[in-house]
């Protein structure tokens, strides 16, 4: 089983998955699953309905995160896949995802997901991880955490290095 790492507050921990990804034809076997966006558009208010688990679905970097917008009601988690660890596009997915959609869920690093990323992870929204590159819950935290000072505003409170400089 992967190892999942998840963020609350500024600490790390690995912790136990409890979401099975079940195929778009397969039945829900009951528990916390994770379906793919296709299924969670064909069927969305049934599996939001259940009543024995969670819901999670999981995007490709290609499904665009707007279809979710009005679906996102009894989603607990939002896993983005990286496909290869020089897609970015996961990372505009989850803060659209935070800022955009209001969601406040966990969102979830899958795929090629390496510790040299944690620090944009975190800033755009992202709260737990499956690290490709076998990564503990320490070095991931001291690797989130390597940059006293950012450049831009994101999805996290941050202040950018302009604002601190003026003072505010």
């Amino acid at each position: 089983m992967p190892k999942l790492i998840r963020s609350a507050g500024g600490a790390f921990e690995e912790v136990e998955d409890t979401f099975v990804a079940i195929e778009d034809e397969a039945p829900d076997p009951g528990g916390d699953i994770l379906v793919s966006a296709s299924r969670l558009k064909g069927g969305g208010e049934a599996l939001a309905a259940r009543a024995h688990g969670r819901l999670g679905v999981r995007l490709e970097p290609e499904d665009e995160i707007e279809d979710l917008e009005g679906r996102l009601a009894g989603v607990a988690l939002v896993a983005l896949a990286f496909p290869k660890f020089r897609d970015g596009r996961p990372l505009t997915s989850a803060r659209l995802l935070r800022t955009r959609l209001g969601f406040k869920g966990e969102i979830r690093a899958i795929g090629d997901v390496l510790r040299d990323q944690a620090g944009f992870m975190v800033r755009c929204g992202f709260d737990a991880f499956v690290p490709a590159d076998g990564s503990t819950a320490s070095t991931w935290a001291e690797a989130a955490g390597r940059h006293s000072h950012v450049y831009q505003r994101a999805a996290d409170a941050r202040k950018p290095a302009f604002v601190e400089r003026q003072g505010e």
